[in-house]
């Protein structure tokens, strides 16, 4: 199977959210998680109030069971909007998030570049 293939099989098996969705979840209480490296936000901005988690992080902080969760891993019913910046690995974030139990994990269509281009709130990019 190529990645090309297993991203579309993943995407599948869950509901993607364009930024609008993404940003109306937000507000009534999901979990907007930065998935980006430093780099990337440092030259492109953020989206306010987004917690961020490096990939390498996401499955422990978001487990409320791991030890090393973030506060707002409450429960496994925790709606969890991980963004990359194009929507790419966030989606194979979002499935991983699902295999160990967080049901109600999905991502940002088209991640942080999409939501920027939807015209929603951003930071601007540090002068770093």
């Amino acid at each position: 199977m190529t990645i090309d293939a297993h991203l579309a099989a993943v995407r599948e098996t869950f509901e993607r959210l364009d930024p609008h969705q993404a940003h109306a979840a937000a507000e009534h209480g999901a979990v907007l998680v930065d998935t980006r490296p430093a780099f990337q936000r440092a030259a492109s901005g953020t989206i306010p109030g987004a917690l961020v988690i490096e990939r390498n992080h996401l499955e422990w902080r978001c487990d409320p069971a791991s030890g090393a969760s973030v506060p707002e891993a409450t429960g496994t019913d925790v709606r969890w909007i991980v963004f990359c910046d194009e929507g790419y690995a966030s989606s194979l974030a979002a499935a991983s998030l699902r295999s160990i139990g967080l049901r109600n994990a999905t991502d940002l269509a088209g991640g942080f570049q999409a939501w920027r281009r939807a015209g929603l709130p951003v930071t601007p990019p540090s002068a770093a």
